[in-house]
Order: C-alpha cells, then sequence, then structure tokens
C-alpha cells in the first residue's frame, strides 16, 4: 500500500506544532532566566519578553484554528537543546561576572530559532494561501527580531562589559 504523499500543509502543520511546543517550554524557561539574571536591565527583558510570548502562544493557537486543527504540540529536541544550555549556563555560572552574558546568549540562540521558524511558518502561508495566518505569523516575527535588537544592545551596552569585570 502506497503511502500518502507528505505535501507542504503538512510539513506547516507539524513545524506550527513544533513552534507551539518551543513557545510553551520558552515560557517555563523565562522566569527562570529572570529570576537567575544580575541585571536589572536583563531581568526587566526576559519579563517582557514572558508577557510576549504568552501572546505569541495565542497567535499560534488562532493559527491552528485557522487551519481548523486542535493546537498540538510536537517535542522540539532543538529548543529542548537551547534550553538546556541555558540551564548549564545558569548552574555553572551562577554568581559570576559572565553569568548575565551567557543567559543573554542563551535567549539570543532562542530568538534566532524563533526568527528562522517564523520565518519559515510565514512563508509557507503565503504559498499555501493564508493570508490572515500571514499576519500572525509576521507580528510574532516582527516581535521576536526586536527583541534580538533589544538583546544585542543590552549586551553591548551593559552586560557583556559588566561580564568582564571582578563582582
Amino acid at each position: 500500500m502506497a503511502k500518502k504523499p507528505k505535501l507542504l500543509s503538512d510539513l506547516f502543520h507539524d513545524t506550527l506544532k513544533d513552534v507551539y511546543f518551543a513557545e510553551n517550554k520558552i515560557l517555563k524557561t523565562l522566569p527562570k532566566m529572570a529570576k537567575a539574571a544580575q541585571s536589572k536591565d536583563l531581568k526587566a527583558a526576559f519579563v517582557k519578553h514572558e508577557k510576549e510570548t504568552r501572546g505569541q502562544v495565542k497567535r499560534l493557537q488562532q493559527v491552528f484554528s485557522i487551519l481548523g486543527k486542535p493546537a498540538r504540540a510536537k517535542t522540539c529536541d532543538a529548543i529542548l537543546g537551547i534550553t538546556d544550555e541555558g540551564a548549564e549556563i545558569m548552574q555553572d555560572y551562577k554568581g559570576m561576572p559572565a553569568l548575565d552574558a551567557g543567559l543573554l546568549a542563551a535567549a539570543q540562540a532562542v530568538e534566532h530559532y524563533e526568527m528562522s521558524r517564523y520565518g519559515t511558518l510565514r512563508t509557507w502561508a503565503e504559498e499555501l494561501g493564508m493570508p490572515d495566518a500571514v499576519a500572525l505569523l509576521d507580528a510574532t516575527l516582527k516581535e521576536e527580531k526586536a527583541t534580538d535588537a533589544a538583546l544585542t544592545t543590552l549586551a553591548k551596552s551593559v552586560v557583556n562589559v559588566e561580564a568582564e569585570q571582578a563582582i
């Protein structure tokens, strides 16, 4: 018996489940990162991103609704690896000058993963003729890019400088 061919719409749905898992994992991780951060500015950035992430999860639920499918997650090994690295940094650098630089780098790894996923999903939604999904995914992509830019500014202006100074 021949297998049913998997189409772009199937890949879109699978990737949507993957990023839904990732966003929910990030929601659990951000409060830990905020608590571990030594810089008040970095703490504030993590708290702000947690709030944004809640909105991003809601947008993903809307995309699932557009597809007529339940919002379900599929384990994302990529985000598990990235968040495991962040947890390792929190443990290995606790109380150290370079902790915040490591946390910020881990957060940017997450942002870059998300930008990749949302950019791809937005493009596929365009190709699949789903303008409402395109708008939702694009809104999230713009937020992720803004967060990445804010983290870069914070790294250059404060966090990386403090990472070289003894406490």
